[in-house]
């Protein structure tokens, strides 16, 4: 018998021992925040399921980003809320339109902030869907183009990476043709190459103002009980020109963000989502859990699974509790 010769509570006695033996470690360097603009001057809305998290006109939207960059977090991801919406979705693409003007007043104000972009139409669209109906159903082929448009309007604009979410198939290799041809090929695509049908969206869709008028997204978003359909998805974008891959949601696909880490040698993102988020908030400010305690664990699972990118609305909370343990 091994005991007692080995006590593995030897490596817990004190807190000074178990952070030396951590195998697990926090720090900013993967966070990126998740970023809502919209229309106007002077904005700040709080997103009443989200605590903490609102809609911003650029001008606010760019103190806030001054903030994320004092945290040390390195990365945001922005959503942008349109003046107007049609069955198109045009707007997306608009080179003045609000996810645009936010990219460069980043870049203009010399920020050091990676700049993510997410493409998508939902919640340019006045269906809510994330791409061109037409009698009821999502087209896949004619949303392509306009994805790519999209995309290109941010690259223009000065966006890093562009994040295709919208889960039309080709719409990776589509983005990157489009970019490669009008010069941009140093920009990098995130895909969210799993995104699964998911009940733990409906506090972003309430921020977006992108819940679909009709249906639902189960024939174009992913059906939850598959995980080998996620590995063809996340090969697919590979093989199209991905550059990193995303799994989406977080916690309740672990499991898919473990499959991916072992399959593919490409950095490896999860979306910690807006439900995820809520739940949380929710719960502490019912005295239920203790909310630094629980979203350092739920974030450490989800690293642990083998994300070595967290998007999460938790990361200027979580840059500050680190802050505080330096």
């Amino acid at each position: 018998m091994s005991f007692p010769v080995h006590r593995p509570r030897r490596l817990r006695r004190t807190e000074a021992i178990r952070s030396l033996v951590r195998e697990t470690r926090w720090s900013t360097a993967g966070l990126v925040y998740p970023m809502f603009v919209c229309p106007g001057s002077g904005v700040r809305t709080e997103v009443g399921s989200m605590p903490g998290v609102c809609q911003q006109s650029v001008d606010n939207f760019l103190e806030e980003c001054r903030e994320v960059e004092q945290l040390g977090i390195p990365a945001i991801i922005l959503f942008g809320l349109p003046e107007k919406k049609d069955a198109r979705g045009s707007e997306a693409a608009a080179a003045t339109g609000v996810v645009q003007r936010a990219v460069e007043a980043v870049k203009k104000a010399n920020l050091h902030l990676i700049v993510l972009t997410d493409v998508c139409l939902c919640e340019y669209t006045d269906h809510g869907h994330c791409g061109v109906v037409q009698h009821g159903v999502v087209l896949n082929d004619p949303t392509l183009e306009i994805l790519a448009e999209q995309a290109l309007s941010h690259a223009r604009a000065g966006a890093d990476i562009v994040a295709p979410s919208d889960m039309m198939d080709g719409r990776v290799g589509a983005i990157r043709k489009k970019l490669d041809s009008h010069g941009f090929a140093d920009v990098a695509i995130l895909s969210y190459a799993a995104k699964y049908c998911s009940g733990f969206y409906g506090p972003f869709r309430e921020a977006a103002q992108s819940a679909p008028q009709f249906g639902d997204r189960r024939s174009y978003q992913m059906d939850p009980p598959n995980v080998r359909e996620a590995l063809k998805e996340v090969a697919l974008d590979l093989e199209e020109g991905a550059d990193m891959v995303m799994v989406k949601p977080a916690l309740p696909y672990l499991d898919v963000i473990r499959a991916v880490r072992e399959r593919f040698d490409v950095p490896v993102a999860a979306y910690n989502v807006s439900g995820e988020y809520a739940m949380v908030k929710a719960a502490a400010r019912n005295g239920w859990v203790e909310e630094q305690r629980v979203t350092l664990e739920i974030l450490t699972g989800i690293q642990r699974a083998g994300a070595s990118i967290v998007l999460t609305y938790h990361a200027k909370d979580v840059a500050r509790w680190l802050g505080r343990k330096a």
